[in-house]
């Protein structure tokens, strides 16, 4: 079976429900495709992951989109520090 790099894929937002929603979409939005890892467990117990603690939400993309995809999380993570403080 060949290994195709297509079929890597690798995690590039971790927090709550909410944010990783909000991520998933803001990467649809620019044609990457993204899906959550863990939103069932963010979903029922949300205490456990604020802070993008040990259960947060994952938001999980193609390697190859990783160079299209940083800029975006990184302006969301920077407006999310900036609404905090």
């Amino acid at each position: 079976m060949k290994n195709h790099k297509y079929s890597e894929t690798v995690e590039i937002f971790a927090g709550t429900s909410w944010q990783a929603e909000m991520v998933k979409s803001l990467l649809e939005s620019a044609e990457i495709k993204a899906y959550l890892k863990d939103d069932i467990l963010g979903t029922i117990t949300p205490w456990w992951v604020s802070g993008g603690g040990g259960f947060a939400v994952k938001v999980v993309i193609s390697v190859l989109d990783i160079d299209k995809a940083k800029p975006i999380v990184d302006e969301y993570q920077k407006n999310l520090k900036d609404s905090e403080e």
